[in-house]
């Protein structure tokens, strides 16, 4: 009897998901390991922090997606190690469940995605708080909104209320979004809700060292999102580098050693990833280089070097292509969906005697949001900003958020949030003394 092809899958996000749907139908065994059981829409967990949107709309159950996928294996635990000689990967617990020790495979693929750097300032984390997880973002939510219940009992002046300043530090996607949403909680959804603050004073402000907001765009629309925030009362602050962040605020440095203090209690970090440290193991073992950020250099395959049977995927990898260049990518969701697709054709092709091929990948474009009502697309030269950008970007988060069920309740509530500038999820949790939201990312 001839044993049917292992294949092991590490991470549940958007690389790892799309390696696994491909293979639903292929003659192979596929095991996906996760640290959590469900899928994250990572690019709404802002909206999670700012109450747009509830954890169970942009989660989503990993068993379900592959219920009747009776060759796809679900495994909740923790990876530690890999023996690349052995073809193992080595288990632990995750979340209070047992794992077995090792789970051996025929073909590995590991995309374990990224998590926020603090630029060798590892001391930031206690004190900033980050939207890279669930958890995270849950927390960032409570911290917020019970900033404003601080500042109601509070007896300083809202202008000098340090409960009334919000820090967002990185002006890419995330740190455009988290502003634009914290300045319409503030002046939108908050405004008739207190007796003793007026939340519309609340200041919010972005800084970065770059020379301009969302750089991955041409300058005209960062200069058109520039002035977006702006309306929204977001005071945006570029050449500025975060120097120190502590319990009490942030110190910034401007190019020509200027310094500024900005009292603050609710600092948001969202400035560069770093990979996750299951890129480094990688390349110990393998051979392979790691960039500056932590990426793992794969072959033009996706491959480790030495070893084609294991492949990386998503935030966590630079892709070497035939002339031995690297060509960065961006750490985009269609980046490692178009890898997982890829990885899923090689396996297949190999298991018909056939060779690999290079990813190559297509860049579909760029969107981002920064209000209601409020985006810039570039897509193939086509340049959009305002309301007409904004249904752009709604409906390509919709296509591509997991599950019928969440689609419908996720466009449910932005329509409700844009007619009546509500949010659903303004809910408090308990927050523990030490807690800096900056829990460990999940596999992506």
């Amino acid at each position: 009897m001839v044993m049917a092809h292992k294949v092991v899958v590490v991470g549940g996000g958007f690389g790892g998901l799309r390696a696994v749907q491909p293979l639903r139908r292929a003659p192979v065994e596929v095991t996906l390991i996760d640290r959590r059981n469900f899928h994250l829409f990572q690019p709404l967990t802002y909206q999670v922090a700012t109450g747009a949107l509830g954890p169970s709309e942009v989660a989503y159950p990993l068993r379900e997606i592959f219920s009747r996928s009776p060759n796809v294996r679900v495994m909740l635990a923790e990876v530690e190690d890999f023996d690349l000689d052995r073809r193992t990967v080595k288990l632990g617990e995750s979340s209070g469940v047992d794992a077995p020790a090792d789970i051996a495979y025929d073909t590995l693929v590991v995309a374990a995605g990224s998590s926020y750097s603090y630029f060798g300032h590892e001391e930031f984390a206690r004190y900033a708080l980050e939207v890279k997880t669930l958890e995270s973002a849950e927390s960032v939510r409570s911290r917020l909104l019970s900033a404003f219940e601080s500042a109601e009992n509070a007896e300083l002046p809202d202008e000098l209320n340090p409960d009334l300043t919000f820090v967002i530090v990185g002006a890419g996607p995330t740190g455009v979004e988290m502003s634009g949403q914290i300045a319409e909680l503030a002046r939108e959804t908050l405004r008739h809700d207190f007796r003793r603050i007026n939340p519309k004073r609340a200041r919010v402000i972005l800084v970065d060292g770059v020379d301009r907001i969302l750089t991955s765009f041409p300058p005209s629309l960062s200069a058109k999102a520039t002035r977006s925030l702006e309306r929204l009362g977001v005071d945006v602050r570029l050449d500025h580098m975060v120097t120190d962040v502590d319990a009490t605020g942030v110190t910034t440095t401007t190019s020509d050693g200027e310094q500024q203090r900005i009292d603050s209690h609710n600092v948001v970090w969202a400035a560069g990833v770093t990979a996750s440290p299951l890129a480094k193991r990688l390349a110990e073992l393998s051979g392979a280089a790691v960039d500056k950020n932590g990426r793992l250099v794969t072959e033009p395959d996706l491959s480790l070097p030495g070893h084609p049977e294991v492949f990386a995927i998503g935030d966590m990898v630079q892709v070497r292509d035939h002339s031995g260049e690297v060509k960065p990518l961006p750490g985009l969701a269609p980046v490692a969906i178009q890898q997982g697709h890829h990885v899923a054709r090689v396996i297949k092709r190999r298991l018909q005697d056939q060779g690999s091929v290079p990813f190559r990948y297509h860049d579909k474009g760029n969107v981002a949001t920064i209000g209601k009502g409020r985006a810039i697309v570039d897509v193939h030269g086509l340049r959009l900003s305002g309301l007409p950008a904004w249904m752009i970007w709604l409906v390509v988060h919709i296509w591509y958020l997991v599950g019928f069920r969440n689609r419908v309740l996720v466009l449910l509530q932005w329509s409700i949030s844009f007619f009546t500038s509500g949010r659903g999820s303004r809910l408090i949790e308990a927050i523990p003394a030490t807690d800096t939201a900056s829990a460990v990312p999940p596999a992506e």
